[in-house]
């Protein structure tokens, strides 16, 4: 276990909202809320509860605000919410989240495919979006999707993500998360790319969003840490994909992250046995098994009796 004394990271669970929007199943609020309560008893420092996306399309997470009322808010704990545009916004404010993301692609095919919609009216929406939320206390932030890759359109010029970041924070959002929506990257790729956006702009709370696509989850959060990184998304289980990547597991498991950094002597602020435990639970929320490996195998040093021939 990391001492006091021990370098920290921030780990954020996504499973809510990143893990459920692609189930067949529909979620109970009921069970949505309880899980969430539990979640926040962890020591996760955010949480992205739900989504503000048009029912019609994440059927999901169509009780977004009823969720968002009714979870018990733990102190010390950030509650986010995705919105697409400004009436997402106006939705996700009447509900109170800590703060809302909004996602934009760096790569322009990946934009129009996700959200329907060229770059240019991603920002535009973005404009819109940070003035609705005027006066609400509901913190803007934005994520920018393919950043290490896009699945039609293949490598993205680590230039442009850059000139993204400057934008976006140029636009007022207060914190910028560079997602591997796909699982394309890798650690080289990372550790360059998330130390050239933190030369550019110290100082910035700059979170990375991993998935397992191609095995290389951990690898890769290992290489942003390692370039300064301390915020991570991630979700229970390694719940989540993407519809544009045909078998896709899911996103970087929470507690398969946070085994590994505190085996690091990085501390994590997280009860991984609670963590764990509720990972084990997954299967009867989601009706099907999740890929996590800590939940299979026990932590590092959960010992075992030696065979009689060994005693």
């Amino acid at each position: 276990m990391a001492g006091p004394e021990a370098p920290r990271v921030a780990l954020h669970e996504v499973a809510p909202r990143d893990g459920l929007q692609i189930e067949p199943v529909f979620v109970p609020t009921e069970r949505k809320i309880a899980w969430i309560d539990s979640l926040s008893e962890t020591g996760i420092a955010k949480i992205e509860a739900t989504s503000f996306v048009s029912p019609k399309h994440v059927p999901a997470l169509a009780d977004g605000e009823e969720v968002l009322r009714r979870i018990r808010r733990r102190p010390g704990v950030r509650y986010a919410a995705l919105i697409p545009n400004a009436r997402g916004a106006e939705r996700a404010a009447a509900a109170k989240p800590d703060e809302v993301n909004v996602v934009i692609s760096a790569s322009e095919t990946h934009n129009r495919a996700n959200l329907r919609m060229p770059r240019a009216a991603s920002f535009a929406a973005l404009a819109e979006i940070r003035r609705a939320l005027e006066g609400s206390g509901v913190d803007l932030t934005s994520s920018v999707a393919t950043a290490f890759g896009c699945p039609f359109e293949g490598r993205v010029d680590p230039k442009a993500v850059l000139d993204q970041v400057t934008r976006l924070l140029d636009e007022g959002c207060l914190a910028v998360t560079l997602a591997d929506t796909t699982g394309m990257a890798n650690p080289l790729q990372v550790k360059r790319l998330v130390g050239e956006v933190l030369a550019r702009h110290p100082g910035l709370p700059l979170t990375l969003h991993f998935h397992n696509t191609r095995g290389v989850g951990l690898a890769n959060a290992l290489a942003a840490w390692e370039a300064g990184a301390t915020r991570f998304d991630a979700a229970l289980g390694g719940l989540g994909g993407c519809p544009f990547a045909p078998g896709a597991t899911g996103n970087v498991c929470t507690e398969d992250l946070a085994s590994m950094f505190e085996e690091m002597g990085v501390a994590t602020g997280i009860d991984l046995d609670r963590l764990v435990a509720l990972s084990q639970e997954l299967p009867g929320l989601v009706g099907h098994d999740v890929p996590g490996q800590v939940r299979a195998a026990g932590r590092p040093m959960k010992l075992h009796p030696p065979p009689a021939y060994a005693a």
